[in-house]
């Protein structure tokens, strides 16, 4: 019997309708309560946001296209919000900036 790692349990599960619908509710309501939650002490409404803003990310076409729009008007912002997602792009992009700068 194979183990399969979390990463491939995870895609798996991305593959069913209802899992993807419920992932992408609870991310919204992820992002809908980071405001809520922000008055409280300590980082917990942007944490909560990034965690809701991955989640649709990771379930929605339409959230990712409005996110790409998003990055190429504001570059700067668009950046750091890659490097809070952990995202592959921005890991990329650095590395080719590096290397044009000659760092």
């Amino acid at each position: 019997m194979a183990v399969m790692s979390l990463r491939s349990r995870w895609k798996s599960l991305l593959q069913i309708p209802a899992i993807r619908l419920v992932i992408l509710l609870f991310g919204a309501v992820c992002m809908i309560c980071a405001p809520l939650v922000s008055p409280l002490p300590g980082p917990g409404g942007v944490v909560l946001f990034a965690i809701g803003l991955g989640l649709v990310l990771q379930t929605s076409a339409w959230a990712r296209r409005r996110y790409v729009r998003f990055k190429r008007r504001y570059p700067r912002q668009g950046g750091w919000a890659d490097w809070g997602l952990r995202r592959k792009s921005h890991k990329r992009r650095e590395e080719l900036r590096k290397k044009a700068s000659g760092d």
